[in-house]
């Protein structure tokens, strides 16, 4: 019996698995674990709320980026995202490919320096993959949905790796002090500028290979579309 209410406790990890597979609220799946396993515990319902309370509070920088929403609402707003579009729209030379090759650098830079960049809510999406949008459509006229989402999703994962190879570049980046304090505790000495340091060749590898895929990416483009100047041209002599 003792040990059917042992193994009862990790009924969360069930009701979590079976919410993912059929794709139900997140947060709702996560809080019905918490106060299922809570209940199961011998945890009040009162008890659990306090819990729950606290957690929040020691944790509420967390929820610190809900405040940068209406700021990117109000950049939309007053045209911004516009204005951007209207620069790409400019380069008529810029491709795609280039542009994210060229964000890449720049999210990786911004790592070297501890730039937070912040992402896809605060950076990609107002900013970054519009104007890959706008060089798509300046170098190739109109676009199929299909690639338009495509578009979208390299300008996200451009951000992911940027921020994921680059981010323990800097000395004092969050991941390298703890590599080096976990390392540290196993009795090897490894420094904070020797992380960074070996951190940094991973980068420069990662920048080639993600340009190498976004040249790939506007030959497929350019074979699919042709340039924009060329189909106009075809359509005046026709």
């Amino acid at each position: 019996m003792g040990g059917f209410m042992e193994i009862i406790k990790l009924i969360g990890i069930l009701i979590i698995v079976v919410g993912f597979v059929f794709k139900f609220d997140t947060i709702a799946v996560v809080l019905i674990a918490a106060l299922a396993t809570a209940l199961v515990s011998g945890i009040s319902f009162v008890d659990f709320l306090a819990l729950l309370g606290d957690a929040f509070v020691s944790n509420r920088l967390v929820t610190l980026f809900l405040l940068t929403l209406p700021m990117i609402g109000l950049t939309e707003r007053f045209g911004l995202r516009q204005q951007a579009v209207k620069l790409i729209e400019k380069m008529n030379g810029l491709t795609p490919g280039r542009f994210l090759s060229l964000y890449m650098f720049i999210r990786e830079l911004a790592g070297f320096f501890s730039v937070r960049v912040q992402g896809h809510t605060q950076f990609i999406r107002p900013l970054v993959e519009p104007m890959t949008q706008a060089a798509a459509k300046t170098k190739y006229g109109e676009i199929s949905d299909e690639d338009i989402e495509r578009l979208k999703a390299r300008s996200a994962a451009t951000d992911n790796y940027g921020n994921f190879f680059a981010q323990n570049t800097f000395i004092a980046a969050a991941g390298v002090l703890l590599i080096a304090g976990t390392m540290e505790s196993l009795g090897y000495d490894v420094s904070a500028v020797a992380i960074a340091q070996a951190s940094i060749p991973i980068a420069l590898i990662m920048l080639v290979l993600v340009a190498g895929s976004n040249v790939l990416f506007d030959r497929k483009l350019q074979k699919k579309y042709g340039n924009k100047t060329n189909l106009s041209s075809q359509k005046e002599e026709k």
